[in-house]
């Protein structure tokens, strides 16, 4: 990977870490949630306009994005109802982790050597330490275990789907902007009993405006990273965004620091120039 796509997907973990925790802070989540996708649809259609839309061969995965994203979004809110930030986002993308390396190798060819593996490894006993130390300050019910494990797998799922989707799509911007749109789509459908979109718009707005601008700068840095270098590792660098949320968990939510999230950061940063190298 090349020094440029390693800070585009560190800076997409940031920011997706970043919209993340303020919809989990929200009075109302799932508002927040749905609002946050709706207001991402209306940035990116006038975009269209200057893309055009993705290549035919990308809407069968778009299909399949909208519908496993959805599956993400309500297996996390349905978490962060019963557990923690800290606790739920880390383990959530550490499934997904662990799920991507072999799903990559087998439908897109992207097999790593063992700097990569190790830089994989790391992060994904980064995450677990995360998780380690935020279950000690807290039982987590089995409903969100559940939940947890549905997130980790659909996450796994979503993100082939997209990595295979802008890849075929010509460009990922094209695709970046319509998958946002039938995102929105897709969750407003599901969620629909909140209210009107423009209800939940003028209910939200303040909170949706710069968690729907991080989530689309987040989606699309991702997107043109996983079309130029290989998934496995893009992804693995991405989700150092635990790394990002368990300090905002600490910073902004009030979550405690303990000696197993100082480790967790230290094995993340280790991680790094592993990946820099798959």
């Amino acid at each position: 990977m090349e020094v440029i796509h390693v800070a585009g997907a560190l800076l997409s973990a940031a920011l997706h870490a970043g919209w993340n925790a303020a919809v989990k802070a929200s009075p109302r989540p799932a508002e927040a949630m749905a609002t946050q996708m709706l207001m991402s649809a209306l940035f990116c259609l006038p975009f269209l306009l200057w893309t055009g839309f993705p290549d035919t061969a990308a809407w069968k995965w778009i299909a399949a994005s909208a519908l496993t994203n959805t599956i993400v979004v309500t297996a996390l809110l349905k978490a962060y109802e019963l557990a923690g930030f800290g606790i739920v986002y880390p383990v959530v993308r550490a499934i997904s982790v662990v799920l991507v390396v072999p799903m990559a190798a087998l439908l897109a060819g992207d097999r790593l050597g063992l700097g990569g593996l190790a830089g994989i490894a790391l992060i994904v006993l980064s995450l677990g330490f995360l998780a380690r130390s935020t279950g000690r300050d807290r039982s987590i019910p089995p409903r969100a275990i559940l939940w947890i494990v549905v997130g980790g797998l659909a996450t796994a799922v979503y993100v082939m789907c997209d990595a295979q989707g802008t890849r075929a799509a010509g460009s990922p911007w094209a695709y970046g902007f319509v998958v946002s749109i039938t995102n929105a789509a897709a969750m407003w459908w599901r969620n629909r009993h909140l209210g009107s979109p423009i209800g939940l718009v003028r209910a939200n707005w303040r909170v949706a405006t710069p968690t729907a601008m991080a989530s689309v700068a987040s989606y699309l840095l991702i997107l043109w990273v996983w079309s130029v270098a290989p998934i496995a590792p893009s992804s693995a660098l991405r989700d150092t965004s635990s790394v990002f949320a368990i300090l905002i968990a600490i910073v902004w939510l009030r979550e405690p620091l303990t000696a197993s999230r100082v480790l967790a950061v230290l094995l993340a940063a280790a991680a790094v120039p592993l990946l820099r190298l798959a």
